[in-house]
């Protein structure tokens, strides 16, 4: 089942069900529904992967050989990997609403049973910072599985849905707040989608409110840029940074427009040379820093979320649907929260 397919049927179904429990049982449902929708289906039985260049340029990001491994199956619907140095990956898993440890090995260690964890990232301290749609809070994990939170307000009113999450350049929690996990029952009270940054006080600050749906979210690797993508009008937009955070001059970069059932942009991770690595539809879309699209790594299920790891950080680890990949690469990605470690 596509990302778009999944982002309309999830929307519509947080808007009707008055309880979690409801909103999984349903989503258990939308599973069946989707097996008698014969153009997703057939969508999903076509796709393989594979590497597609745009430029020449993507040769010098990929090996043209490079293989695609599946790392672990038989998950809800995966999102929020985390590379862990000692070897295995966080996994947050929207629809069993668990976190995982995954192994290389394919082995999961339920980590915290929490209602549609999303997105996630370390801080500077390594602590794992989770954006926890139904607690509608930034909240910090502990490896025993207990939580903290963060931040569920702004400006005394309730956080709408948490969905994604990066650290800063300058150590600040940056993240955004689309309606896209919005439960009925749970009143929006922020009449807008923002992008926030939350400091080590607790202070939450909007940056900006002029998204539709903002989603996925990163820096430039020197701090200058900040990307951040709308999954309801496939564009990922792109800010000038001041040193205290604050944004300005937001201009589109590019658009990751797909036919129907093929996915839009959501997570976000960026090479140490500045390219954009972006899902959107049928994979991953991958950008220079000045917005010419270098290609595409073609899924055999649509990705959501994706991150660097392995001992170098050459190695892209991707959420997509049910599983979780891996596919290495000829660039070192740039890991924000390792910066001044």
């Amino acid at each position: 089942m596509n990302r778009q397919l999944i982002l309309r049927m999830r929307s519509f179904v947080s808007r009707l069900m008055l309880s979690h429990r409801l909103k999984a049982a349903a989503l258990a449902g939308i599973a069946v529904l989707a097996a008698s929708l014969p153009a997703a289906a057939a969508d999903a039985s076509a796709r393989t992967f594979k590497l597609t260049a745009e430029s020449p340029r993507f040769w010098k990001l990929f090996d043209r050989k490079a293989h695609l491994t599946r790392v672990a199956g038989n998950f809800g619907f995966t999102e929020g990997p985390m590379w862990d140095e000692s070897g295995f990956l966080y996994v947050s898993d929207e629809e069993q609403n668990k976190i995982y440890r995954v192994f290389l090995d394919g082995r999961k260690e339920e980590v915290i049973s929490l209602g549609d964890p999303d997105g996630n990232t370390y801080d500077r301290q390594h602590h794992l910072i989770d954006c926890a749609s139904v607690l509608r809070a930034i909240i910090a994990v502990t490896p025993e599985g207990k939580y903290t939170v963060l931040a569920d307000r702004y400006e005394g009113k309730k956080l709408n849905s948490p969905n994604d999450v990066v650290i800063g350049p300058d150590g600040a929690i940056y993240f955004t707040d689309p309606t896209l996990d919005l439960v009925k029952g749970e009143h929006q009270e922020i009449p807008f989608q923002g992008v926030y940054r939350l400091d080590d006080k607790g202070s939450v600050r909007l940056l900006t409110k002029d998204l539709t749906q903002p989603n996925g979210l990163a820096f430039s690797p020197e701090g200058k840029h900040f990307y951040v993508d709308d999954s309801e009008q496939r564009n990922i937009r792109v800010y000038d940074v001041a040193p205290d955070g604050s944004l300005s001059n937001g201009r589109i970069f590019g658009e990751e427009l797909g036919g129907p059932h093929q996915g839009v942009p959501d997570g976000i991770k960026v090479d140490h040379e500045g390219n954009l690595f972006v899902t959107g539809p049928k994979g991953i879309w991958v950008w220079d820093a000045k917005g010419h699209r270098l290609g595409t790594i073609e899924m055999p299920e649509q990705p959501a979320n994706l991150t660097w790891g392995d001992n170098d950080y050459r190695t892209l680890y991707i959420t997509a649907t049910t599983s979780v990949y891996r596919l290495c690469t000829k660039t070192r990605g740039f890991v924000p929260y390792r910066v001044h470690r």
